[in-house]
């Protein structure tokens, strides 16, 4: 928990400072594209975890303007961003580890990048309330870093200023929280992301189906 604090707290910080660095940001693009051409339905409700300054939104209701859009952030500061960039959405604070409260079903749910910032414990909780959340057929978008979970820790921001702590995760474990709450996995999509220090990561970009 004090992990989590600390990270929310960074972010709450950072809020501005991500959305220069993320809200032109192409790299995760064509996955987007992706998630937009899984969900056929006009006028899908989509939930959108962990939305930072509102980039995923607005780059899918580019694409994808009959888009039904509520989307959920830990940071305040993150969401009056993601508030003032996407006019047409709805935005309010809320933690993603209590959406087993929402009542609501949706077409789809995404999440980019939140899992950098969940246990491994408190990604199984996501990934089993976010089943509860879709209507079957529903589709599932979620991203984050590739690396044995054992290398978890606290990172410093790029402004050298902050310290978040980035848990890493491995395909394995996460295709088995899948199957076991019925999800298929439509593709997996991996990225090299540069890093401030020269070296670079891979990203895991998840797109699957609720059956």
């Amino acid at each position: 928990m004090d992990n989590f604090k600390t990270t929310i707290e960074a972010f709450n910080r950072l809020a501005s400072a991500y959305q220069d660095k993320f809200m032109e940001l192409d790299l995760y693009n064509d996955t987007y594209d992706a998630f937009c051409s899984l969900v056929q339905k006009q006028g899908a409700r989509i939930f959108e975890i962990g939305c930072g300054p509102g980039n995923i939104t607005r780059y899918i209701l580019s694409k994808r303007p009959d888009f039904k859009v509520e989307a959920i952030d830990i940071a305040p500061n993150m969401v009056q961003l993601a508030k003032g960039n996407n006019p047409a959405a709805s935005f309010r604070v809320m933690d993603c580890r209590e959406i087993d409260t929402l009542a609501d079903k949706f077409d789809a749910v995404i999440g980019g990048f939140c899992l950098p910032y969940l246990s491994k414990e408190d990604s199984v909780k996501l990934i089993k309330d976010t089943a509860s959340l879709l209507h079957h057929g529903g589709i599932f978008y979620f991203s984050t870093i590739e690396d044995a979970y054992n290398k978890s820790g606290f990172e410093t921001s790029g402004n050298g200023q902050n310290k978040l702590f980035i848990y890493y995760h491995q395909e394995d474990y996460l295709r088995e929280m899948l199957r076991e709450n019925a999800f298929t996995v439509v593709d997996l999509i991996r990225k090299s992301y540069p890093k401030a220090d020269g070296t670079s990561s891979t990203h895991m970009i998840f797109l699957t189906r609720k059956e």
